[in-house]
């Protein structure tokens, strides 16, 4: 916890935040949400609605030009860079590899916030690397170059590498959209164990709705810019909420045996 942390408050949370792209039209909006302590949270919403810049506000890569941050309910600005890092980790939706480095090496980074200055990596930090990939069940590939693996596989990777920085907070911009159907629902059901077992609080940038019934404790659907609907999957995985949503009178939402299914009629 943050340093003079207020003990009721959330572990992230936004306050009216606002963010234009240079003199474009703000795609942030007044967007307010909380993330508590151990809770797992999907943001969805149409495609360009401001979900991954509020992904980077949040995680202090964006400053907002109104509004405020808040880690442990201290402003993000105000918490030291390397504290931040060692309670907030990343994951963006892609992720360029020029040079060739090997997925073990790649994860090792994640544990650049722990080190005292300019030195090597520890054994410590070797093998909490290593089972940072175990965990997302990419170990085979921890000496393959990042430059040789699929997209999927990188992407496997850089979530390993966030695991590794021992985060209060996870953050994840559609981490699953280059994943299979067996990977993507590993990766809901490694973030679902790390809740319950660890505190972890994640939140995660997701078109695929089925996912996130009954998994995921609350939901927030993002529209324009701002936070239009949020609550626990029932709640918000509803037809007139989704239609709202995605403008789209067509979406369809049907809770069967405790999962909620959602489609598009044509």
């Amino acid at each position: 916890m943050a340093a003079n942390a207020p003990a009721t408050a959330p572990l992230l949370e936004a306050r009216g935040l606002h963010f234009a792209y240079g003199t474009a039209a703000p795609v942030v909006c007044g967007a307010s949400l909380r993330l508590e302590r151990g809770a797992l949270g999907a943001l969805i919403g149409s495609n360009g609605s401001g979900k991954s810049t509020l992904i980077r506000l949040l995680v202090g890569i964006l400053t907002a030009s109104r509004g405020e941050v808040l880690l442990d309910g201290v402003p993000l600005e105000r918490v030291p860079r390397r504290e931040r890092a060692q309670r907030l980790a990343y994951v963006p939706q892609s992720t360029a590899m020029t040079f060739p480095f090997t997925a073990l090496e790649v994860v090792l980074t994640g544990r650049t916030p722990y080190a005292a200055g300019i030195q090597f990596e520890s054994p410590h930090d070797r093998a909490r690397s290593r089972a940072a990939l175990e965990a997302v069940g990419a170990e085979h590939l921890a000496d393959r170059r990042m430059t040789e693996l699929s997209g999927g596989e990188r992407q496997l990777v850089m979530v390993a590498r966030a695991l590794a920085q021992d985060p209060a907070a996870l953050l994840l911009d559609e981490p699953a959209a280059a994943l299979d159907l067996k990977h993507r629902a590993a990766l809901i059901r490694l973030l679902r164990d790390l809740r319950d077992r660890e505190g972890l609080g994640a939140l995660v940038v997701t078109h695929d709705l089925e996912l996130l019934d009954p998994a995921f404790d609350r939901v927030y659907a993002m529209r324009c810019g701002t936070i239009t609907a949020e609550g626990s999957p029932g709640e918000v995985l509803q037809d007139g909420v989704l239609q709202a949503v995605y403008d789209d009178r067509h979406v369809r939402a049907r809770r069967v045996e405790g999962r909620t299914f959602v489609w598009s009629e044509s």
